[in-house]
């Protein structure tokens, strides 16, 4: 019963089309049984939240998906307790990947729990068909949080410059010489996704070329600044 609750949550979410959905009924009962992470939310007995992960490889666990009700600290609450749950099993750390296009995960996975993107994915899952990112590339952040250090939050350089700006609403490049660089996301890229389509998609490469770019030269996101830029700087 309680799988079938998690399923209908996340349908509810992402309103999967037939045959796209990430984990089914029964793919939870045999990651379940197998040992792995599935977890669930309730709140007055109603089910609120769920998670769903695998161990990986260097004592990992891999979060495959999670979702909850918006705005309720019950995303935050999942994830905590994903984290205790990794630690009593001596994991070091837990891995996920999420859009980088989307501010507010970004700012709920960088500046709230602390967690750090290690890769830059483009295309990861091909071209997507539920109603969140249906029509859009599936470009993925990797993200990294360590189970057995603490958080740090890293504030952004004085002397920080911004490689990519928002300006009237569109991305605009500029230098990357700097240690520190700030790289800048749309405001609200589900909703350009409906409304100007042609622009989602100019920020979804300039995101890909300034910030996938840099992370494959080596250089490291340390934070995500004021709501709405990575914090980039040289190793």
């Amino acid at each position: 019963m309680e799988f079938e609750q998690v399923y209908a949550l996340f349908s509810d979410i992402w309103h999967f089309e037939p045959g796209s959905q990430p984990v089914t009924v029964e793919l939870m009962r045999a990651l379940s049984h197998a040992g792995n992470y599935v977890a669930g939310a309730y709140e007055d007995g109603r089910l609120v939240g769920g998670s769903v992960g695998f161990f990986a490889a260097d004592r990992c666990l891999h979060s495959h998906v999670t979702g909850a009700t918006i705005g309720r600290g019950i995303g935050f609450a999942l994830k905590q307790h994903q984290r205790g749950w990794a630690a009593e099993r001596g994991l070091d750390r837990i891995t996920w990947t999420y859009d980088p296009l989307v501010r507010r995960n970004a700012h709920f996975n960088l500046a709230k729990l602390g967690a750090r993107p290690v890769e830059y994915l483009p295309s990861f899952y091909g071209v997507m068909d539920d109603a969140i990112n249906q029509g859009d590339d599936s470009d993925r952040l990797l993200a990294e949080w360590s189970v057995r250090q603490e958080p740090q939050s890293c504030p952004p350089s004085v002397d920080a410059v911004v490689a990519l700006a928002d300006e009237g609403g569109r991305p605009v490049a500029g230098s990357v010489d700097a240690a520190t660089v700030l790289v800048a996301v749309p405001a609200d890229v589900e909703g350009l996704r409906r409304s100007d389509p042609g622009t989602a998609k100019a920020w979804r490469h300039a995101v890909r070329d300034v910030l996938g770019g840099l992370l494959a030269e080596g250089r490291v996101v340390t934070g995500f600044y004021d709501k709405s830029y990575y914090v980039v700087e040289k190793a």
